[in-house]
């Protein structure tokens, strides 16, 4: 049997924004269904953040994923397994209330919420799957590890010491020693994968932020008998960085064939010749992309003792904005940024002083 597996598929992100729905669309129609097709696989595994906000999801949003996942996954015969993870859950103290079993119960053939602690027969591997832990059902999700006989785990886990994004590590959560009779834990919630001892975070199948450029995005399948797991690239980006060093690249013909439909950010180091600089410039803005950030190098503002790699503050910024925008949080979100953007403004001011 093979299984596929995904996670944090965050339906409806960034307001459910016409370009996040259709790279979703993309993903499914020409990535996830055709390689489920051509491996003969019937079942999904999900591991949690099916949607995007805790709150409220926007009919917009419903109807686009019913089309593009919901329908086909009927029309193809599949079934999935899935666990509600943060983001699919209203509350922070219980998961009772949640948007998996009020928005999916017109799909209950096809589709199962695994609310309580179990573990799941799929061919010859027994995988033990838990919804997200919260004050509600801590200790019962611990009697259940501690009794479990499984050979994997599934879930959606905040553990301390994983990477949150690409090369910024967590320092909360909970010690992954705790899961470590499995033999495997795979889970979703950090959007990067990586990988220590027997904990495999996935990573997200698709680009969201900033913080997800140039982070190979993949689904994975499953071989229940063998236990080997295929990673399925997702060529479809959104996001692209170009980093502007004109004394080792020849900008005039530099090739940006590959911009359109995307965000692109140039992060420029060394810039001597600002002609070339305008004209490259231009002839992004002259292809069809989404939006267009530059990120000048402020060396030359700053004092010596900063050293040579320079303040990219535009980076900065769209750092702790991602950041922000991955909290689980109730607190205006916009106000927090709009207050990090002024502490960061006073910062530089007294660092330039």
């Amino acid at each position: 049997m093979k299984l596929a597996i995904l996670n944090d598929t965050h339906c409806g992100i960034r307001n459910s924004s016409e370009i996040f729905l259709q790279n979703a669309q993309d993903f499914y129609e020409k990535i996830f269904f055709p390689e489920c097709e051509k491996q003969g696989i019937e079942q999904i595994l999900h591991l949690g953040d099916y949607y995007d906000h805790r709150k409220f999801v926007n009919f917009k949003a419903l109807n686009h994923n019913r089309k593009c996942f919901l329908d086909e996954l009927r029309n193809r015969g599949m079934k999935m397994d899935i666990i509600p993870g943060n983001h699919d859950t209203y509350y922070k103290n219980t998961n009772d209330l949640n948007s998996l079993k009020e928005c999916l119960g017109h799909y209950m053939n096809e589709i199962h919420i695994i609310m309580e602690p179990t573990v799941m027969k799929y061919g010859s591997l027994d995988i033990a799957l838990i919804p997200w832990i919260c004050q509600d059902n801590y200790d019962k999700i611990m009697a259940f590890i501690t009794e479990c006989k499984a050979d994997w785990l599934g879930a959606h886990l905040e553990l301390n010491g994983f990477d949150m994004m690409k090369g910024i590590q967590n320092s909360g959560g909970m010690n992954h020693k705790l899961f470590e009779k499995f033999e495997l834990v795979l889970t979703g919630h950090f959007h990067t994968s990586s990988r220590r001892d027997n904990v495999w975070y996935l990573g997200s199948q698709m680009e969201f932020f900033w913080s997800d450029a140039h982070d190979p995005k993949h689904f994975h399948i499953v071989d229940t008998e063998t236990r080997e797991i295929q990673k399925i690239h997702n060529p479809h980006t959104l996001f692209e960085k170009i980093v502007y060093n004109d004394e080792k690249i020849d900008y005039n013909t530099y090739n940006i064939d590959n911009l359109d439909k995307k965000f692109v950010k140039v992060v420029v180091v060394n810039k001597h010749d600002s002609f070339t600089f305008d004209r490259f410039i231009d002839r992004i803005q002259n292809r069809d992309i989404y939006e267009l950030k530059i990120a000048e190098n402020f060396n030359e503002f700053i004092g010596e003792n900063v050293g040579d790699e320079g303040i990219n503050i535009e980076d900065t910024h769209q750092l702790l904005d991602d950041y922000i925008d991955g909290v689980d949080t109730d607190l205006n979100k916009d106000r927090i940024k709009m207050n990090m953007r002024e502490l960061m403004t006073e910062a530089q001011a007294l660092e330039i002083a």
